[in-house]
């Protein structure tokens, strides 16, 4: 079976066959090479997942006003310059 490409992958798509690694590997009766292999696998999708959930965070971590400015969100929930 021909795995898609991680980098041609949705998020979704990458965690899903992620998750399904880890139950396979917990379930200790694999052989050695496909554990290897999948173990790999693994790397490169949770690489890809984090990757896309940093970039996420950027994006979220800007606010645009109401007169269309960005400005930096404040975790507190406050925007920088906003007085709270």
């Amino acid at each position: 079976m021909s795995k898609k490409k991680v980098e041609d992958m949705t998020f979704e798509e990458a965690l899903a066959e992620l998750e399904e690694i880890v139950q396979e590997l917990e379930k200790n009766n694999i052989e050695l090479e496909k554990a290897l292999d999948q173990y790999q696998r693994g790397i490169e999708l949770s690489k890809y997942c984090r990757e896309q959930l940093e970039n996420a965070e950027k994006m979220v971590a800007k606010v645009v006003t109401e007169s269309g400015d960005e400005v930096p969100f404040i975790s507190d929930g406050a925007v920088e310059g906003e007085e709270i």
